[in-house]
């Protein structure tokens, strides 16, 4: 079954930090690239915040949260990570973690369209 659960979101204050997790099914994690995507009230989903390559570790960044978000990988146990350092009240969001077959650089940035399996997304929250 090819299934993406997210966890770690919640509530913190501006300058703040939270790390995201993306369990995969194992064959979930066999899709070559895991990305994290967010979706703020009232507006439409973001193009990837951050994307890695399941394999060699490639990774990418949007230039709002470069500096800020680290992405990460275990691949034993098939959960991704993001790890989220001087959270902005703009970060606030719905983030969903999503898996793609198409390999990280052919993709050059992570593009909404193009990921195939979704996770039910985790609530961030940035508020004082």
């Amino acid at each position: 079954q090819l299934q993406l659960v997210e966890s770690g979101g919640g509530l913190v204050q501006p300058g703040g930090s939270l790390r995201l997790s993306c369990a995969a099914s194992r064959f979930a994690f066999n899709y070559h690239t895991i990305g994290w995507f967010r979706q703020a009230p009232g507006k439409e989903r973001e193009g990837g915040v951050s994307c890695i390559s399941t394999s060699d570790g490639g990774t990418y960044y949007a230039d709002s949260v470069k500096g800020r978000f680290t992405i990460s990988r275990d691949n034993a146990k098939n959960t991704v990570y993001l790890q989220m350092n001087s959270l902005k009240p703009e970060d606030a969001a719905v983030y969903y973690c999503a898996a793609t077959q198409v390999p990280i650089v052919v993709l050059n940035s992570c593009p909404v369209h193009r990921f195939d399996i979704w996770g039910q997304g985790a609530q961030v929250t940035v508020s004082s």
